[in-house]
């Protein structure tokens, strides 16, 4: 960089050590068992309470472990080539890829060769990590796993009691015996929490055996057909209406199906019959299907007489408190399977009961984020449940406080009695979730569906009314049966100290400690008021015993962090309000944070243009420009999926990714100033190595594009000023749209490492990809890439006829390609077959093909050529054969890995990559 351009900083290392997540890491192992954790609910400790968009605890553990590692490139003495560096970079990535693993948690040998990792990277003290944004808990935890102390602190105290469960109160008592009679007696030894876990269970069977006694006759037995009786599982209710129709006048009910079981040879569904006034339900199937629903975004139908009707009078009915409900059927358990029963007068009487007098009637927000049932008529937190599910949840809230003097009584210390109380209120937290009139029936899998299956409160039109004494998910006992797993699952130890605070994260002081955090989203989700549904019930069990953490009767939300126009007055208020308290945050964390180390910001966000100033900016630009301003230096960005985000729909669609890591450091002092052409050499400069050692964490193509950010913003983010032409202050649009060229130079300059068959191809394939295209053309084509079309012919790799050219498609391929016996081998051909290998046989024959190309062609330039061609096809929207190399490039470090083992070992790793390019399906509830 010429003298007058600026300072020259274009070596990082001169101001910082890099750490390995500034560098690379293996993303696609992280996704995908992120992505797998999504499935795995028993013993999962982020199941023990609900929280909204939890980040999944494989992936906090992987950034944790790589925040703190130094890369090898931080120690040319010991690493003093690029190969030797890219080998100790292997032997970290594999640490990652272990980690990760679900099985895994408890393997105290690897997380011990993680900790010694960390400690050899921070001179045998590490910092405290603290999260000041910890909702769910789970980057604390996971810190705490890693043998490192741990901080939370939280304004919401809905989230400030599950980081005091995760990570504060297990510490406190880990390896004690529970102090239920007889209980201590049942196992020799009582690891980290499992003596809690083992209390929860026992003075949690006591609340469920004295529910039965004062509740229990609210739930009637079902009585079958053969005369014989059986469990109610779940009674199944629409919603009504009176019909506008002064002709009609009737009951019509609203449903927006009328499925109750969908399994295959099982299937059963409410058949609706007129029967004057009313609606009378009949359980048919597994024969038919059942009528369309009733009730939709345009309005309702009235089954009585086929009057069309507005959700503008069911809204007015619903605020004059004329919304009723009817029962459409009954689910029974019969011999651990579903019978669906048709509704009568003994079933409907049961659920007749009177409203408790203590129940939780603070109001509900007049609007916010996610809700929709205020419009009709629901003014209060316990207008959200029938008066049997508040009569049971009351009931089940008092037997919480009863169980803690038992608890006192059985020898329990105070401290002790408080922290089971703390647990067992989480149960009936749990069970509030299923217990209520937004839960739905899922009929793929017969059972009740909480109302957060996401961040949402809807209006559900018809619900099942469960029976919390029965055994089932969302009941107590199936509620109980989780909460207890989940603490099976704390990494308690008795010697790392932790702490969890209630705070403003702006009011924190940040010196000494280590940030990452997962802050609120924009306006994605508001916390807070969704979390009242949860707090009122904790605040009846525990406002006793944390008397300051339960002062208020809702949640605070002056201070909460998230763009909520109905309450801060509009969208431009919301948005300035959140985008001046997420600097101000941040401006903060730079004045205190240490120049050791990165900090992490987890951040998701809808892609949406926002107008700011006059100009239109996306939410990302938004948060780069907020951080730069703020004093940080961007030295990563990494693509978090925590969904399957390989599939051809997403790749089509060019869909973004839940969330990205943004990895930051504080600016330093002495950065300099340069200009647009001063930018853009260095970024020529750094970007190919860079992407290089992206590639060796095998980031899929499909992430390379937002990976490549990382690297790119760094160079930009460590000057003080970027000056236009004009003299103007680059802004971030500017910087990305800069190295999004400069990643497509790089891209394309990787094409004079190929063979010139293989650069024909790569012309032709942008082109045309694998349609025909003139034989003028092709020839033409040839003669400048040093080639002939008639070589590549009898190369196998085109076919020419009629006057007229084409690429051979991976599916006209051969199967048995042997490129030992192949008198003119190009990357082209050998990546095409690569990837029909791994589409149509598998890892294991892939893996053998590599075996066979090895000595004939640099399969370094194979991969690169994947890369490519995946970007090539993603901007032709080309969607089938992006997702094939996105495929081959994502598996490439495991196929070469297998490649260079025994067959035996092969067959091992096509066993874990056929599991990760599973579709699989689930929801992730209980």
């Amino acid at each position: 960089m010429g003298a007058g351009r600026g300072t020259d900083l274009s070596e990082p290392e001169r101001w910082y050590k890099p750490k390995l997540i500034e560098v690379s890491i293996p993303l696609e192992d992280i996704n995908r068992e992120s992505a797998r954790e999504n499935y795995i609910y028993r013993g999962n400790p982020s199941a023990l309470h609900k929280w909204w968009a939890q980040r999944p605890l494989a992936a906090c553990r992987a950034v944790l472990f790589a925040q703190l590692v130094d890369d090898p490139s931080a120690h040319p003495d010991k690493f003093p080539t690029e190969e030797a560096q890219a080998a100790e970079r292997d032997y970290l990535h594999g640490i990652i890829k272990r980690l990760v693993v679900w099985e895994n948690i408890h393997d105290e040998a690897l997380l011990k060769e993680a900790r010694e990792a960390i400690w050899k990277s921070c001179d045998g003290n590490p910092p405290p990590i603290l999260d000041p944004f910890a909702g769910g808990g789970s980057i604390p935890l996971e810190a705490q796993r890693l043998g490192l102390e741990a901080h939370a602190s939280d304004l919401n105290p809905v989230a400030v009691l599950i980081n005091k469960a995760l990570i504060e109160i297990p510490p406190k008592f880990a390896g004690r015996p529970p102090v239920f009679p007889g209980a201590a007696e049942t196992r020799i030894s009582w690891p980290g929490a499992t003596g809690l876990a083992e209390d929860v269970r026992r003075y949690g069977q006591w609340m469920r055996d004295e529910a039965e006694k004062r509740i229990g006759h609210l739930f009637p037995k079902a009585k079958l057909r053969d005369g014989s009786e059986a469990t109610v599982i779940a009674w199944i209710w629409a919603r009504t209406v009176t019909c506008p129709n002064p002709a009609c006048a009737g009951t019509m009910p609203l449903a927006r199906s009328f499925w109750l079981g969908k399994k295959k040879g099982k299937e059963r569904y409410v058949h609706p019959v007129p029967d004057g006034k009313r609606v009378r339900f009949e359980i048919r199937g597994p024969q038919g299907v059942p009528r369309e629903s009733t009730v939709g975004r345009n309005g309702a139908i009235c089954l009585l007489c086929g009057t069309p009707v507005p959700l503008a009078y069911i809204r007015a009915e619903g605020q004059a408190g004329r919304l009723g409900a009817q029962l459409m059927g009954i689910a029974a358990e019969v011999s651990r399977q579903r019978d669906y029963l048709a509704p009568n007068d003994e079933h409907e009487k049961a659920a007749d009961v009177s409203r408790p007098g203590d129940v939780p009637d603070a109001e509900l927000p007049e609007q916010a984020l996610g809700f929709r049932v205020q419009g009709y008529g629901m003014r209060t937190w316990a207008d959200l449940f029938t008066n049997r599910q508040l009569t049971a949840l009351t009931s089940l809230s008092d037997l919480v406080s009863e169980a803690r003097q038992h608890l006192l009584k059985d020898g329990a210390e105070p401290e002790y009695a408080k922290a089971v109380t703390c647990y067992l209120s989480f149960v009936i937290s749990k069970a509030a979730d299923y217990n209520c009139t937004g839960a739905v029936w899922y009929p793929q899998e017969d059972r009740p569906k909480n109302l957060f299956a996401r961040q949402a409160i809807p209006m559900v039109w018809d619900y099942p009314e469960v029976n919390v004494l029965a055994g089932i998910g969302g009941t107590l006992d199936g509620c109980l049966r989780v909460v207890a797993e989940a603490m099976d699952g704390i990494p308690a130890t008795g010697h790392l100290p932790a702490g969890v605070v209630q705070a403003d994260a702006a009011s924190l002081s940040y010196r000494g400690v280590l940030v990452a955090t997962d802050p609120p989203y924009y306006d994605n989700v508001g916390y807070a008021d969704l979390s009242d549904f949860f707090y009122v019930w904790l605040r009846r069990s525990l406002a006793d015993i944390y008397p300051d953490l339960m002062a208020t009767v809702l949640t605070p939300k002056t201070d909460e962090l998230v763009a909520d126009p109905f309450r801060q007055g509009s969208k431009e208020q919301a948005r300035r309000r959140f985008e001046g308290g997420f600097a101000k945050v941040f401006a903060r964390i730079a004045d205190d944070a240490s120049p050791s180390f990165p900090i992490t910001v987890v951040y998701g966000f809808k892609q949406s243009e926002i107008e700011s100033g006059g100009n239109v900016s996306t939410g990302w630009e938004t948060l780069l420009q907020g951080m730069i301003t703020a004093g940080w230096a961007i030295t990563g960005t990494w693509p978090m999926r925590t969904e399957r985000g390989s599939r051809i729909r997403d790749i089509r669609s060019n869909a973004l990714s839940s969330s990205i890591v943004l990895v930051c450091r504080p600016r330093t002092r002495h950065a300099g100033v340069t200009d647009r052409r001063g930018l853009i050499a260095a970024l020529r400069e750094e970007l190919p190595q860079a992407l290089r050692k992206l590639r060796q964490g095998s980031v899929a193509p499909v992430d390379l594009a937002q990976a490549a950010i990382g690297p790119g913003m760094a160079v930009f983010s460590r000057y003080s000023r970027v000056n236009e032409p004009d003299g103007a202050a680059m802004k971030v649009r500017s910087a990305l749209a800069l190295i999004n060229q400069m990643l497509d130079e790089v891209l394309s300059q990787q094409e004079g490492d190929f063979g010139a068959d293989t650069r024909w191809c790569l012309e032709w394939f942008k082109s045309y990809g694998f349609d025909q295209g003139p034989y003028g053309v092709a020839e033409t084509l040839s003669k400048a890439k040093n080639t002939a079309v008639s070589g590549l012919e009898r190369a196998g790799v085109l076919v020419s006829r009629g006057g007229k050219v084409f690429l051979r498609s991976i599916v006209d391929l051969p199967m048995d390609y042997d490129p030992s016996r192949d008198d003119r081998v190009s990357e082209w051909e050998v990546v095409l077959h690569l990837a029909k290998r791994l589409k149509e046989q598998g890892a294991d024959a892939t893996a053998r093909l590599m075996v066979a190309a090895r000595p004939v062609v640099d399969l370094e330039a194979v991969r690169e050529l994947a890369y490519l061609l995946y970007s090539i096809a993603e901007k032709r929207g080309w969607a089938e054969t992006a997702l094939l190399f996105n495929g081959l490039a994502t598996s490439w470090s495991d196929l070469a890995q297998a490649s260079r083992q025994p067959a035996a070992a092969r067959h091992e790793i096509q066993d874990e990559l056929a599991y990760g390019v599973s579709e699989g399906d689930g929801d992730g509830d209980e």
